[in-house]
């Protein structure tokens, strides 16, 4: 009976299921880590020339800002399906080895992440103090000081939370990559759950990404109480 069982069971995954598994969790960490790498080095200085052109801001410019509001906000409303499907040429270009695999998700990855964190970066300098500005320019500090040495420091614990959210969105948009060629747990749940009828796969799948998420949110959390001195 035990072994009626075992075969029943095994009959759903793989006979190198373990192997897969471990290969495709490590594309959806690389995936998510290296988009949201770039994203925050492209949304970062863009989220603070969002807020530092803002009414009232010390780099105060209302066509440059209206400018980036609009970019910023088109490039978040834009289904990440669609934009992955609109990149493939710029993909395939970009990548001579073709529009299919993790380095070709990071692509449309990072486009759709980076506007995103772009937002979270401004709305974290808007929680500052209104304050904090005068107050450091009655310092004597530049604006470069101002930005380096108050506002920076001070969003800091907002903008790890933004980074550890962009992380986290970036796994789920990953198994949607995986539609598409895109490699990762999203690849593995579709090509052994559904084109070969293994939904224990797919399950297995889900519960590795969630375990992704939860300990990326505690580590996120525990980094941003750390540096918060507020």
């Amino acid at each position: 009976m035990f072994n009626d069982l075992w075969a029943t069971f095994s009959q759903q995954f793989p006979d190198n299921f373990a192997s897969l598994l471990t290969v495709s969790t490590v594309e959806t960490v690389y995936m998510s880590v290296l988009s949201t790498l770039i994203a925050a080095l492209l949304g970062l200085p863009l989220g603070f020339l969002t807020f530092l052109t803002n009414k009232g801001a010390i780099l105060e410019n209302k066509k440059l800002n209206a400018f980036l509001n609009v970019i910023i906000n088109i490039g978040r409303s834009i289904p990440y399906i669609i934009l992955l499907l609109a990149l493939i040429p710029l993909t395939s270009w970009l990548l001579p080895g073709g529009s299919i695999g993790s380095n070709a998700a990071i692509v449309s990855l990072s486009a759709a992440a980076t506007p995103f964190f772009a937002r979270l970066t401004s709305n974290a300098l808007f929680e500052i103090p209104t304050g904090l500005t005068e107050t450091a320019k009655a310092m004597g500090a530049t604006n470069w000081q101002i930005i380096r040495k108050f506002y920076l420091p001070e969003s800091l614990p907002t903008l790890i939370n933004a980074i550890t959210l962009t992380f986290v969105t970036l796994i789920g948009y990953t198994a949607m990559a995986g539609t598409q060629g895109g490699g990762g747990l999203g690849s593995l749940a579709i090509n052994y759950g559904v084109y070969r009828n293994m939904p224990s796969v797919t399950w297995a799948a889900t519960i590795v990404i969630v375990i992704i998420v939860m300990l990326s949110q505690k580590l996120g959390d525990t980094l941003a109480k750390r540096v918060d001195h507020r």
